[in-house]
């Protein structure tokens, strides 16, 4: 069992942290949580989670976003609580996990300017030199936004967008969603049952395509 930490920020794609929340728990990891005041916004916005003004109220929004029993392997921290485990290196966190990850976060990360728990959290993880992974959900991306991923690329953090594949024929926006998540945990090395590439197979006639055009 690993305890990770995931920072969920300002960034559209929610639906990412959820499945990744649950197949952490799922697979018997702890996870500790924590939302930027950005975050909380676009959490109540997407998934209809309450987190509280500045999304200091997680906690009690735990057993019911996520069920009382996965609650019991999860923990919540206000953004602003810097006396929290994650905030220092000695609580050997297994991994911080930002997901999904703002443009703003990610600047703030690349300058070590910690403004709240996410941002420290991530701080220590490249300081420690433990594993960061970054899930970045913007389009386009400007060239500032390139160079701050590029660094980050360079300083050690695995740079993870959220741009799901097709190859495994998605039926749903959830098998999208869960082609991330799978991706996010094969980083982590979380055994997980995603879709992986099997080889250039003939796909079945009802479904396939011209490979002409």
């Amino acid at each position: 069992m690993t305890r990770f930490f995931v920072g969920i920020t300002g960034a559209s794609g929610h639906a990412y942290s959820d499945a990744l929340v649950r197949a952490l728990v799922r697979a018997g990891h702890e996870v500790d949580l924590c939302v930027t005041p950005a975050g909380a916004k676009v959490l109540r916005h997407e998934l209809g989670i309450e987190s509280g003004e500045g999304g200091r109220e997680l906690a009690r929004a735990l057993p019911e976003w996520f069920g009382a029993q996965s609650a019991r392997s999860l923990r919540a921290f206000a953004p602003d609580a810097i006396e929290a485990p994650p905030s220092s290196g000695t609580a050997l966190t297994g991994a911080v996990i930002v997901c999904p990850c703002s443009m703003g976060t990610l600047a703030r990360v690349r300058a070590g300017f910690s403004s709240n728990l996410v941002e420290r959290a991530a701080d220590v993880a490249l300081k420690e030199g433990r594993k960061l992974v970054l899930v970045p959900r913007e389009t386009p991306l400007s060239e500032i936004h390139l160079e701050n991923l590029l660094a980050l690329a360079r300083m050690g953090a695995v740079v993870l967008p959220a741009m799901p594949g097709f190859y495994h024929r998605p039926r749903t926006l959830e098998d999208l969603v869960a082609h991330v998540v799978g991706k996010i945990l094969d980083r982590l090395g979380v055994e997980h049952a995603g879709a992986r590439w099997k080889g250039t197979e003939e796909p079945p006639a009802e479904r396939g395509t011209d490979p002409r055009g």
